[in-house]
């Protein structure tokens, strides 16, 4: 007799537990399905152990090159490589065995192993080595199965020599050099952690500027900084070929026309992900694709079969969890019948977490003056900032960029110490259709560095006090 649910989830990550667990509070009968250990790539291969790694060399590079400053001297200042890859991976096997204790409190089953749809309504349960186990049956179908490293047939990943995020936050011994194809989120966050410790990192990307969905003037000053740290940027750069020859990795590269080839003991692949939408079942039951990944209506993540929906990475971007998670909630409270509206995805935080930190949310003034927008743009330095004088991280600013006709807050775009924390006042301040004034009249606590904020906004209606 197979065992029914009213929600079968395939997929563990932050868009699946997610949902998972507020199909509980929903009083839905739930089970996810899941080969491996809950949290997906994102607690698991990405978010979180990744800010582990880049703490410990934000503690290394300050005591080592800045201690000074703060007249703090250590001698002798060292780190082991191994630990510090340990205690990202210790982290990491927490916070998943958390998520285990939370599907498991809120009384979601729990089926370790690879589901495959056979039907509408039936997902037959594989384990690991590819034996079939129980089947189930389910009212509705959650798909939420992520997104892999994308992968080119010029840039042939091996794993060993040439590797993605995954290996990058594991590997047994730090590379002496690194080469890093793509400077998206991922790409930078690598190039800051090894260039920290001390491995000569060089950075390719094919469009004009690193962080290329970022504001230009935040990319551009993020590049001034990396290549302080001795860091070496190709932009308007397109990678050939990567070749593998006794032990040592050869990229040829073209840039405006003139080829170069680049040496190194790795290779770091980041030129994004695609969606995994084979070997479940998708075809078979004529699920329709876009662009290898599953094509849903964005107000209920219904796909064009009745009662399969699908959540996250595997439908494409944003690639973020914070999406994922909030697609999972608003997936759910759509099958039962609560209205919401749409996700807002023009108002989605993007953040990289290298130093300085890098956040943004809304239209980049380029894309706000190409939508006809009549601008008026406030920016205001850390440099200006008690708070970031007094921690010594002056480095950065806050860019606010206002509708000129009715002051509606249209982007918010931050490059220092602690952007990725205060952009959510700037998401808050769009959700609520914030306007300028409105942000320059809420009293904020001196000192600290979200004063930059409302002086971003006052220094757009000539009205800052501190510049």
């Amino acid at each position: 007799m197979l065992n029914k649910y009213q929600i079968a989830i395939l997929g563990g990550g932050p868009g699946g537990y997610v949902a998972a667990i507020r199909a509980a509070q929903l009083g839905f009968k739930t089970v996810i399905i899941d080969k491996e250990k809950l949290g997906g790539i994102c607690l698991n291969w990405g978010c979180i152990p990744t800010k582990s790694l880049l703490k410990n060399a934000e503690i290394y590079d300050n005591v080592k090159n800045r201690g000074n400053e703060f007249g703090i001297y250590a001698k002798d200042i060292s780190f082991n490589f191994s630990e510090i890859i340990k205690r990202s991976r210790d982290i990491s096997d927490r916070i998943s065995k958390n998520v285990e204790i939370l599907i498991k409190k809120n009384k979601v089953d729990r089926i370790r192993g690879y589901g495959k749809l056979i039907s509408q309504h039936e997902i037959s349960i594989f384990t690991n080595d590819g034996k079939q186990g129980e089947t189930i049956s389910a009212d509705n179908i959650i798909i939420a199965t992520g997104a892999r490293p994308k992968i080119l047939s010029n840039i042939p990943v091996d794993k060993k020599n040439i590797i993605t995020s995954t290996e990058a936050m594991s590997l047994a011994e730090q590379p002496k050099e690194l080469i890093i194809i793509g400077a998206g989120a991922i790409g930078i966050e690598f190039a800051y952690f090894y260039s920290v410790l001390g491995t000569k990192v060089t950075v390719i990307e094919m469009l004009d500027n690193i962080l290329p969905l970022e504001e230009s003037e935040v990319s551009q000053t993020l590049e001034k900084n990396f290549k302080r740290r001795g860091i070496d940027i190709y932009t308007k750069t397109l990678v050939e070929k990567a070749l593998v020859k006794d032990n040592k990795i050869f990229v040829t590269i073209n840039q405006n026309g003139q080829k170069k080839e680049l040496s190194a003991d790795k290779v770091l692949s980041a030129i994004g992900v695609t969606g995994n939408v084979e070997g479940f079942g998708l075809e078979e039951l004529g699920v329709e694709l876009f662009k290898n990944h599953i094509k849903v209506d964005k107000q209920t993540y219904q796909t064009n079969v009745t009662n399969i929906y699908a959540i996250g990475d595997v439908i494409g971007p944003p690639w973020l969890a914070h999406v994922a998670s909030a697609e999972g909630i608003h997936c759910i409270e759509g099958i039962k019948g609560i209205k919401n509206p749409q996700l807002d995805y023009e108002n989605i935080p993007g953040c990289t977490y290298c130093q300085p930190q890098v956040a943004s949310v809304g239209l980049t003034e380029a894309k706000a003056k190409e939508l006809g927008y009549e601008l008026k743009i406030g920016k205001f330095p850390f440099l200006a900032n008690g708070k970031a004088f007094a921690v010594g991280e002056r480095e950065g600013f806050v860019k606010l960029i206002f509708d000129a006709k009715y002051g509606e807050l249209l982007g918010g775009h931050i490059i220092g110490s602690e952007a990725t924390e205060l952009i959510a006042e700037v998401t808050l301040a769009r959700s609520l259709e914030a306007t300028a004034h409105s942000i320059i009249k809420t009293v904020h606590a001196h000192p600290t560095f979200s004063e930059s904020i409302m002086e971003a906004a006052a220094n757009a209606y000539g009205e800052a006090i501190h510049i």
